[in-house]
């Protein structure tokens, strides 16, 4: 018998323990669906941030001027982009993510919340062989990772909770509201000029940065600079902000997503609204 959740939170751990093959099934599932007869395969995860990073590099390093806190231009947009890309691609796939798996959840019961995880899971794959390119760069560059380094691991934990929030809010909205699939891609394009990925954070007024670090992603990706090119913010009043912000969202988002569970069957059999 599969009774509604009672309570706000009432998340099982043990039950997502318990399905953790399902959860590992599905991100391997997206990762082959994502590239299945492509030429290349999974090396589009790298040519799609280094891409960008040219075009950012030509359009903001050499033409607009864009200062980049004394890193190369090429090297400070790609460590910007990493976290971003993954943020990115998990809440374009985990929006979709309950209606592209309708057959499976209105026929067979499992913590819906495994779904849009397995989308973010399929997200750091991506995130990790895209590393790879980090890498040569930095070599390339001559630049070496300090001490800071170290506080990499907390920013990517950051990363994580942040992308998860949004796609528990997401994923859980569109099942109802289908054009919430189609603000995405708006969504996308205005989060990123809010994000430091192409401009430092200096460039932004200093009585505006404690406001501007409630964007959880400003401290993601400030993060991922100061620890591995030793430039931007690392623990601060904005960071600190980014991550309260980030818990927020996910506790908020997950919170949702297990309330309106319970309607996914039906809302997802009639299509919505």
């Amino acid at each position: 018998m599969i009774a509604p959740s009672r309570g706000w939170w009432s998340v099982n751990l043990g039950e997502l323990w318990a399905y953790r093959e399902l959860i590992y099934f599905l991100t391997w599932r997206d990762i082959k669906v994502r590239y299945k007869q492509t030429a290349i395969g999974v090396a589009w995860a790298i040519l799609q941030p280094l891409a960008m990073m040219v075009v950012f590099t030509i359009f903001f390093g050499r033409l607009a001027r864009v200062p980049s806190d004394g890193v190369p231009y090429p090297l400070f947009a790609y460590v910007g982009l990493l976290p971003w890309q993954l943020f990115s691609r998990t809440i374009t796939e985990s929006t979709n993510s309950l209606v592209t798996d309708q057959r499976l959840i209105t026929r067979v019961y499992f913590p819906r919340v495994i779904v849009p995880i397995a989308a973010t899971m399929a997200a750091v794959v991506d995130f990790l062989v895209a590393s790879a390119l980090l890498g040569g760069l930095m070599t390339y560059y001559r630049v070496v990772p300090g001490a800071t380094v170290l506080w990499l691991p907390v920013f990517v934990l950051l990363m994580l909770v942040t992308a998860l929030g949004v796609g528990f809010w997401l994923s859980a909205l569109n099942v109802e509201y289908r054009d919430v699939a189609y603000a995405v891609p708006f969504l996308n394009q205005f989060w990123l000029f809010l994000t430091p990925v192409v401009y430092p954070t200096s460039v932004v007024p200093e009585a505006w940065r404690v406001l501007y670090g409630l964007n959880p992603m400003v401290g993601v990706v400030e993060g991922f600079r100061w620890a591995l090119l030793g430039v931007g913010q690392g623990p601060s009043p904005a960071v600190a902000g980014s991550a309260v912000v980030a818990v927020l969202l996910f506790a908020s988002g997950l919170v949702w997503f297990r309330r309106r569970e319970r309607t996914f069957v039906d809302a997802i059999g009639s299509g919505g609204r």
